[in-house]
């Protein structure tokens, strides 16, 4: 029997998709639709354009996400996501709603222990 490997592991395999710091809340932007990278940088509270950009890149490469580039001055660019990346959506609802939730739950607490 032959060891593991990462390409073996579903958790690795996803994790390229959704970890990180930036990619859940990229991939979330972009739920509605097309973005621009201003719209981007505005709604992934945080990431620096230089982040923003080498994410972008790997979502690209990853198949996760189009990037159009318009002919017009100035550039105009906007990035979607492709059919594989909406298959994500799922994933990162459930993580939201989890956030959500959990920030309920902490805020009730923090309210219980001030009075």
């Amino acid at each position: 029997m032959s060891k593991p490997t990462l390409e073996d592991c579903p958790v690795q395999h996803t994790q390229q998709f959704i970890g990180g710091k930036w990619r859940i809340g990229i991939l979330w932007s972009m739920r509605d639709g097309c973005r621009r990278f201003g719209e981007l940088k505005r709604e992934v509270l945080g990431i620096s354009e230089k982040m923003l950009i080498q994410e972008l890149r790997h979502l690209e490469t990853m198949k996760m996400i189009n990037r159009k580039a318009y002919p017009e001055v100035p550039p105009k660019v906007e990035y979607a996501l492709t059919d594989r990346g909406k298959t994500l959506l799922p994933i990162v609802q459930k993580i939201v709603d989890w956030g959500y939730a959990d920030m309920q739950l902490l805020l009730t607490a923090n309210s219980k222990e001030v009075i």
